[in-house]
């Protein structure tokens, strides 16, 4: 009897501490913290902004987007490693993760996270003048070749992106990274003034960069390092390497957390970005600005960045500015 009588005390004692703990809350409970390493205005910026508008509208929570700037990228995608694994952190990943490491500037690369989504890439385009006297991606191959480091290039700073996917290119297709010489610019516009004004003899950029261009007939695009027609300029040839891949060689933009996101929280959160990236609003917005629509789930995003990592690794080397 007295055995029956302290069970019964024991399970009420039990009953009523459970009554008066708070219950877990599911996440998200609370805002969440969207870090973007590059400026405010930018492109990536107004990726983030777009994504964080409508995952507040999927989550029902507020989306902080806060930017990290500084180290060429290295402070705000060191942020985004460095927070704590809960789901209250996640950040926008840019193409400098796959480059960052390889000049020196940090050990970070895209196995220091969890990928939840890749949602945008810029597939490089090769162009030269309309005048020009090469009509193809054959013929400029050919004339590098003939003369290596005779003809000048150029589209963005030194190790830029479109510096390392022209010489992805030239060594794809045998031939040094720099048998085309690079003229360092601050961006594709000045580059392509500089192209207009026969400064530089090609241009290495995005198609939209040189849309105006392109359209206006001064300039013209002979070759496009992605996997699918632009959607501007779907006649401009993709590029085939000899083993048959269709290459990406671009810029490009994915949410991801830090390592160790629980597996509940990775999975809603990549399910929310995939209908975001299918929906009519970020695909509007995508096409409003020019970027490129791509997308890859988390497994393929991972393996998407090891790729990007390894391709920048051989590119900064064959430039000579890989540490």
């Amino acid at each position: 009897m007295q055995r029956r009588h302290v069970l019964a005390r024991t399970a009420g004692a039990i009953a009523t501490l459970a009554l008066a703990l708070p219950a877990l809350a599911a996440w998200p409970d609370r805002p969440i913290t969207l870090i973007v390493p590059w400026g405010a205005g930018g492109g990536t910026d107004a990726v983030a902004r777009i994504i964080g508008a409508e995952l507040e509208k999927e989550l029902k929570q507020p989306i902080n987007v806060v930017n990290r700037t500084g180290g060429s990228g290295v402070v705000g995608h060191q942020a985004i490693a460095s927070a704590a694994p809960d789901g209250y952190t996640i950040g926008i990943l840019t193409v400098e993760i796959g480059m960052m490491r390889h000049a020196g500037l940090t050990q970070l690369s895209g196995a220091d996270y969890t990928p939840l989504g890749l949602m945008n890439f810029d597939a490089n385009a090769v162009l030269v003048r309309a005048d020009s006297p090469i009509k193809t991606a054959a013929d400029l191959l050919a004339a590098a070749k003939a003369s290596p480091g005779k003809m000048k290039a150029s589209g963005t700073g030194q190790g830029g992106i479109w510096h390392l996917g022209l010489a992805q290119w030239l060594v794809d297709n045998k031939l040094p990274g720099n048998a085309i010489g690079w003229v360092p610019s601050q961006g594709a516009a000045p580059g392509l003034q500089d192209l207009l004004a026969g400064g530089v003899d090609v241009v290495s950029c995005s198609l939209p960069e040189a849309r105006a261009l392109i359209e206006g007939g001064k300039v013209r695009p002979l070759v496009l390092l992605g996997s699918k027609p632009d959607g501007i300029f779907p006649q401009v040839p993709l590029y085939t390497d000899a083993s048959g891949k269709m290459w990406n060689a671009g810029a490009w933009r994915g949410i991801a957390g830090p390592k160790g996101l629980p597996k509940d929280v990775s999975d809603r959160l990549s399910a929310a970005l995939k209908k975001i990236f299918d929906g009519a609003g970020y695909q509007d917005f995508l096409k409003s600005r020019g970027f490129g629509a791509l997308y890859a789930g988390p497994a393929e995003f991972g393996k998407f960045m090891a790729d990007k990592d390894a391709e920048a690794a051989t590119a900064m080397k064959a430039v000579g500015i890989a540490k």
